[in-house]
């Protein structure tokens, strides 16, 4: 009788022992999940900064100053005739 008594106990305890590392399983699978959310939205943003340090570097060496000077001027203008457009359309 004292040996099924004995056996109920750690029967109890190995069920307790069963669901506490259930649940600990559960919140590292949520932590894990989170983790590579952050890791994936961090590696986008990585390779956007990577992106615009290319961009800038081909900008800044590919164009001399005349040509960049140019480019302003255009976009300038572009954009003057942008918000005569627009000015036109409010009216």
């Amino acid at each position: 009788m004292e040996q099924l008594r004995s056996l109920s106990d750690k029967i109890d305890q190995l069920l307790k022992r069963q669901t506490s590392l259930q649940t600990e399983n559960t919140r590292l699978k949520e932590t894990v999940a989170q983790q590579q959310e952050t890791i994936a939205l961090l590696n986008a943003k990585l390779a956007g900064l990577e992106d615009q340090v290319m961009g800038s570097r081909i900008g800044s060496t590919v164009m001399s100053s005349e040509e960049k000077e140019k480019l302003k001027k255009q976009l300038d203008t572009v954009i003057r005739e942008i918000d005569k457009i627009l000015s036109t359309l409010h009216d």
